[in-house]
């Protein structure tokens, strides 16, 4: 899907959820849904930076976002629970959540990995996920058709020495989509995942502090697979993984 060509408001008429869209491949992916039509819900813990992105999509001038500030490190069952009826008090359905926010942790020995550091990569990057697309999943089913976007890696299907809690936690995030592909195959939800690769983020600086990141795909270089799974030219694709490069 690299190669494909999102036609003029593909998105028009959807509300799009993107978790940690303050920052990199999630504020990237929360404009290029505002240029193609989204009303987008832009979730994340630190609100200057959603504030920032906001005033980016207003400029746009086809849908107003909204913010939701959440830190889903700390955020409990009802917190999701309660953001999941604000989304359908206010908009009356949900086209697709986009699981971008996650945790990196200390890479390092397995033997070396604190408990503290553990807990905090698994609760953001598959505890969290478990509760807010079980919170939402009804609202998801009120729209005509629905993608959710899991966000996997290449330590997620092929584990790597030194990549610890982050790697475990990319299989748990990959074995969550395809349980509910499989539950839902015969519904109109479809759950997918994208391996953005190589990007220019800042979790990859601190994966790879000593890398030349001018030689890497910027976020903008990679939202052809995402807008793929989030249009209705995917309504048929469920429990897929897919490369962004």
């Amino acid at each position: 899907m690299m190669e494909y060509q999102a036609q003029p408001d593909c998105l028009a008429g959807k509300t799009i959820l993107i978790t940690g869209a303050g920052a990199g491949i999630g504020k990237t992916l929360a404009l290029q849904c505002a240029q193609y039509g989204a009303a987008v819900i832009l979730l994340g813990k630190t609100v200057k930076k959603l504030e920032a992105v906001y005033d980016q999509i207003q400029t746009i001038g086809k849908q107003e976002a909204a913010i939701l500030p959440l830190d889903l490190n700390g955020a409990t069952e009802q917190h999701y629970i309660d953001l999941a009826d604000t989304v359908k008090r206010e908009y009356g359905k949900l086209d697709a959540l986009v699981h971008n926010a996650g945790l990196l942790g200390v890479l390092g020995p397995f033997t070396q990995i604190e408990k503290n550091t553990w807990d905090e990569v698994m609760h953001t990057n598959v505890t969290a996920q478990f509760l807010l697309t079980k919170s939402l999943i009804p609202v998801l089913s009120l729209a005509q058709q629905s993608s959710t976007i899991f966000t996997t890696s290449g330590v997620g299907n092929a584990g790597r020495a030194y990549w610890g809690a982050y790697s475990v936690s990319k299989f748990a995030t990959e074995g969550m989509m395809q349980v509910l592909a499989d539950e839902y195959e015969n519904s109109t939800l479809r759950f997918n995942a994208v391996n953005p690769g190589a990007t220019r983020t800042a979790m990859r600086a601190s994966a790879y502090p000593a890398e030349d990141s001018s030689l890497l795909k910027t976020p903008e270089e990679i939202m052809s697979t995402y807008l793929y799974l989030l249009s209705d030219d995917s309504k048929d694709v469920t429990g897929k993984r897919f490369n962004a490069q």
